[in-house]
């Protein structure tokens, strides 16, 4: 898991490498790249899921390392085709910079260090270590963010790009706290209160994690065209308004979330998976507007000699939501389900409508980009 999250950004910030001209065709070239990301999350439920439902954990987890190795090797045989991309670091190194950068390595580390003996020795509670490690994740976005405006060498039109994609990083936080709820509190309600039997057979909880992946290989290219095709009209939206979409796209889902939570009556009956299903179509929409788009306009905003750096600090958005999503999960047996659902639903797409109103400011902030 620690290799994958190290992989994530450097191979992303290659993806961007490979349309050096950006617009709608990196953008579409990052959907693409998102489809088959999917493809092995579509596999993995399938294989791992009943490995570990039915034979042993170890096995499922055994089987997850397993496919990451198969895909290190195809990485490695497939490279050639990739051109230069990834080979050459972005810029120069300064070395007055890499000093500066390694002296807030340094300190980051000795006070996450700390941070983590003083949360052991006081005997936290996973809750609370968790509510720690979110304000961990904000408090050195915000430090980062700040260290690049006063002292990281930048333009005033880069610190303007810098601060979109701070303002982008806390709405796509807010997308991930709903969207990942998909492994936990959407997963818990699959297994406690959907009928998940067809034709006289159960299908495994797991198993229909495998959903949200096929349905992004299914639409993924559609999106991909839409936004090209759109752009040749000048009628693409801008990368804040696919934002908003998303979020209203992942709010709606928790709405029909929350119209199934009150049929099962406080739980006494169970609800056609059609519910979920109807979600993660919902889910899987708004995860196309976002996810993929703000993969390429990270790309496109960051200055080129520092888009690994940024494209690091943008996966901490998706930390942040998995954290949240976590924690909000956590209430699943606590409080009725109605009424956790419906606050996401008001949270993301409350999120969505702000968003929708700070486009054009946004806009004016992101200057050249599109």
């Amino acid at each position: 898991v620690c290799g994958t999250g190290l992989l994530k950004p450097n191979v992303s910030t290659m993806v961007g490498e490979l349309y050096p001209e950006g617009g709608a065709r990196r953008d579409a070239g990052f959907s693409i790249f998102y489809m088959g990301i999917n493809l092995g999350a579509f596999v993995a439920p399938l294989i791992c899921g009943p490995l570990g439902e039915r034979v042993n954990w170890h096995y499922g987890f055994a089987a997850a390392g397993f496919g990451m190795v198969l895909g290190l090797i195809q990485y490695v045989l497939g490279g050639r085709h990739l051109g230069d991309a990834g080979l050459k670091p972005n810029a120069g190194i300064d070395p007055a910079e890499r000093r500066k950068s390694l002296r807030i390595l340094g300190v980051t580390v000795l006070l996450i260090a700390v941070l983590a003996g003083t949360v052991y020795a006081l005997g936290f509670t996973a809750q609370q270590l968790a509510g720690t490690m979110g304000i961990i994740i904000v408090t050195l976005a915000i430090v980062y963010l700040l260290f690049q405006l006063i002292a990281g060498g930048l333009d005033p039109v880069e610190k303007k790009k810098m601060v979109v994609i701070f303002i982008l990083f806390l709405f796509s936080a807010l997308f991930w706290s709903g969207f990942e709820q998909a492994g936990s509190s959407l997963t818990l309600f699959a297994q406690r209160l959907t009928d998940r039997h067809v034709l006289g057979w159960e299908i495994p909880t797991s198993t229909l994690q495998a959903v949200n992946p096929v349905l992004i290989i299914l639409l993924a290219p559609a999106f991909a065209a839409l936004w090209v095709s759109l752009s040749k009209t000048g009628k693409e939206p801008s990368a804040p308004a696919k934002f908003s979409f998303g979020l209203l796209l992942v709010g709606l889902g928790f709405l029909v979330m929350a119209g199934a939570a009150v049929l099962t009556r406080g739980g006494a009956h169970q609800v056609s998976p059609v519910w979920l299903l109807l979600t993660y179509l919902l889910h899987t929409c708004g995860e196309l507007c976002l996810s993929p788009v703000g993969l390429s306009t990270v790309t496109k905003l960051a200055p080129h000699r520092k888009v690994s750096q940024m494209m690091g600090i943008w996966f901490m958005s998706i930390a942040l939501g998995n954290l949240i999503a976590g924690l909000v999960a956590g209430r699943f047996s606590s409080y009725p389900l109605p009424q956790i659902f419906g606050l996401v639903f008001a949270t993301t797409a409350g999120a969505g409508l702000i968003l929708a109103f700070l486009i054009k400011p946004i806009r004016r902030l992101m200057g050249d980009v599109h």
